[in-house]
């Protein structure tokens, strides 16, 4: 008996791999990355910020209500009437000296956003408090 180890008949062990374990893992780990990047481009809006969707909306009498409007060249107009930015904010204020003071904004859709951002911000800083409404316009049935 010397230290062969083997049974003696001659025959060798053939070692095998076994594949299909390693194709199961991955596969396990494929389906994990995908998964993950799809919820990852789910949970953020474009440019990063998430937005949420209107659902619901409501009328305002405009008759109650003074509108502000802000076009694509930045201008101001108080009740279709251009003003100046002193003008505008001497109305805000006059406006938040009334009994429930309403504002409703039409923002072009192509306003500057740092401007239409300083009109909501001077509305703010009203000695009362306005509230302030943005109208939207419903598209049409027929147009895609």
């Amino acid at each position: 008996m010397h230290g062969g180890g083997s049974s003696g008949t001659g025959s060798k062990k053939k070692a095998n791999i076994n594949v299909i374990p390693l194709i199961d893992v991955i596969m396990f780990l494929l389906a994990t990355f995908v998964l993950f990047t799809l919820s990852m481009n789910k949970a953020t809006g474009p440019g990063g910020i998430s937005l949420n969707e209107a659902t619901t909306g409501f009328e305002i009498d405009p008759n109650k209500a003074a509108t502000v409007s802000v076009n694509t060249d930045g201008q101001v107009f108080w009740n279709k009437d251009q003003q100046t930015w002193d003008g505008f904010i001497l109305k805000v204020i006059e406006l938040s000296g009334k009994d429930d003071p309403i504002i409703l904004i039409n923002f072009d859709q192509a306003a500057n956003f740092g401007q239409s951002m300083s009109v909501l911000d001077e509305i703010r800083k009203a000695p009362k408090p306005i509230k302030v409404y943005i109208s939207t316009k419903i598209p049409d049935a027929g147009r895609s």
